[in-house]
């Protein structure tokens, strides 16, 4: 066999990483080819080809299937990865090395002192592996293809699904598309899902943390954005306008790290909303003062509903119009103090987005604003997120006589939050898993909700409930983007993370722990596999 020990699964993920796959880049495509010609080295997918695909997404992309079929087995586990990574930019004078981990590590060696203290710690000992992807999550695809290779070899009686993708960094591309395959492949073959098991790495609930995590679900994520509309003006009369960074301002300052908008079920707090975009749409310089701006937030929940969190998101419009009315008319008395003038008096509205598309439809047809927001999406860039903020200015431009306003809609993506309930049957599996290994002396600690957003919100138990809401909020949706509800619900299963030991994802100081991920770590995902299914 050939990726079973510690040096053989480290040689197969430098190999990996040695694949630049920054998501929508070349490389990513190429990657996709690479690990399904890995993969055929096998000889089961040597006989059986039928069993192992390069499944071609639209845009040329790939995502890989690699099934292990038992004859007596109809249960089957899914084993979920990504190989799409970050860009690199943050490495700066490591740019170049940043997908060569043994020669990053070596070259960290040398200049230490660069390094943040734990970083430096974790180096000195020899047992961490510097570089983009080696931790989130190419650690965890190697992983599971040694789990894969050793299940074959020795024939375990179940059904192995490996199934990695591409884009989940950005839009989950890959993972959505993957959904009719997985229906697909389970009519053809006969046989049923029994859970998901992903092995994205363990994140740190607080500085310091290094307890090992089993998840038992995984967060989820809205993206609310504010647009804001003021009123145009020279800055000579800046009196007679309303500046929409003003605006936009006081949204953030009311959003950003809002610990009223922070989740807890259990021992489980979601992090603060933080902002994720925030720009004026003002094109160059000029004296005009900026009358268009839009902020996007990253939100990210666990139970409440789509409702709810539309009511809390409304709620901060409406003090946010309300503080930037105050605000205006404090500085109008103050400065009427040392002149006479007409004192302006603006009042901020509020609106959905869905609300401003039906006064656009009101005022210039349905068939007139659907080709305007069609022209939009097809000549502005391929971020669904700007498309998103383009269409609603165009709308907001269109009504302008409602401004000054506040539009309140959703940017793309969009995960559910999923969790396993703990009355499911494969929940036993957990709990025999946690005693065996603390018998051994290793302790794992099981949480709800896996915190670092992935796919398994797309294959998980959640509530769909509502979905409506995005369907009329988001504007691109339906055109640049949308999510398949009903194949999400045909094909909800129990979804568990398990996963290798790392530190900084999305740092330049990315790193994998290889001792426990590659000596410990396999053992531990074979014996989870094993309770799942039921082998002795």
């Amino acid at each position: 066999m050939q990726w079973q020990t510690k040096e053989q699964l480290t040689e197969l993920l430098v190999s990996l990483v040695q694949h630049g796959s920054v998501t929508l880049s070349e490389q990513e495509k190429k990657l996709a080819a690479y690990i399904y010609e890995k993969l055929c080295t096998l000889r089961y997918f040597q006989q059986n080809e039928d069993k192992i695909q390069l499944n071609k997404m639209n845009d040329n992309r790939a995502f890989v299937t690699a099934l292990y079929k038992h004859e007596k087995a109809t249960d089957t586990i899914v084993l979920l990865s990504h190989f799409d990574v970050v860009g690199i930019e943050d490495y700066g004078l490591f740019k170049n090395l940043a997908f060569q981990p043994i020669e990053l590590t070596k070259k960290l060696y040398e200049n230490v002192d660069l390094l943040p203290d734990e970083a430096k710690d974790h180096l000195l000992t020899g047992d961490w592996l510097y570089g983009r992807g080696t931790m989130d999550m190419k650690a965890g695809l190697t992983v599971q293809m040694g789990l894969l290779e050793r299940a074959i070899h020795e024939q375990w009686q179940v059904n192995l699904l490996l199934l990695t993708v591409p884009d989940e960094e950005v839009n989950s591309e890959g993972m959505i598309s993957a959904l009719p395959v997985l229906n697909e492949l389970a009519n053809k073959h006969n046989f049923t899902y029994k859970t998901c098991i992903n092995s994205e790495p363990m994140f740190q609930l607080y500085p310091g943390d290094d307890h090992l995590y089993l998840y038992t679900g995984s967060i989820g994520k809205i993206m609310p954005g504010f647009f804001c509309y003021g009123k145009e003006t020279h800055v000579g009369e800046s009196l007679l306008g309303l500046n929409a960074n003003l605006m936009v301002s006081e949204i953030n300052r009311l959003m950003e790290w809002n610990i009223d908008l922070c989740e807890q079920v259990g021992s489980t707090v979601t992090p603060p909303p933080t902002n994720l975009v925030q720009k004026d749409l003002k094109d160059g310089y000029s004296v005009q003062i900026p009358h268009t701006a839009v902020t996007l937030f990253n939100v990210q929940f666990l139970k409440k509903s789509l409702q709810e969190w539309e009511e809390a998101f409304k709620e901060i419009a409406f003090q946010a119009a309300n503080n930037i009315m105050e605000h205006t008319k404090e500085r109008i008395e103050k400065l009427g103090k040392k002149i006479s003038f007409v004192k302006p008096n603006y009042h901020v509205s509020v609106y959905t987005y869905s609300e401003l598309l039906r006064f656009a439809v009101e005022k210039f047809g349905e068939q007139e604003i659907a080709k305007k927001i069609q022209s939009i999406i097809v000549n502005c860039s391929d971020d669904v997120r700007e498309q998103s903020i383009k269409v609603v200015e165009e709308l907001a431009s269109l009504c302008k006589e409602k401004g000054p306003m506040i539009i309140l809609f959703y940017a793309p993506p969009f995960y559910p939050a999923v969790a396993t309930e703990e009355k499911d049957e494969t929940m036993q599996a957990v709990h025999t898993f946690l005693k065996e290994w603390k018998e051994k002396g290793t302790e794992w600690t099981k949480t709800n909700y896996f915190s670092g957003l992935c796919d398994l919100s797309f294959i998980g138990n959640a509530n769909l409930q509502a979905h409506d809401l995005l369907e009329t909020n988001i504007p691109v949706y339906g055109k640049a983007y949308s999510l398949p509800f009903e194949e999400m619900k045909a094909i909800q299963m129990p979804v568990y993370n398990l996963g290798p030991v790392g530190k900084d994802a999305h740092k330049w100081t990315e790193r994998l722990n290889t001792s426990f991920s590659f000596s410990e770590l396999p053992e531990m995902l074979d014996s989870f596999v094993k309770r799942i299914a039921k082998i002795e």
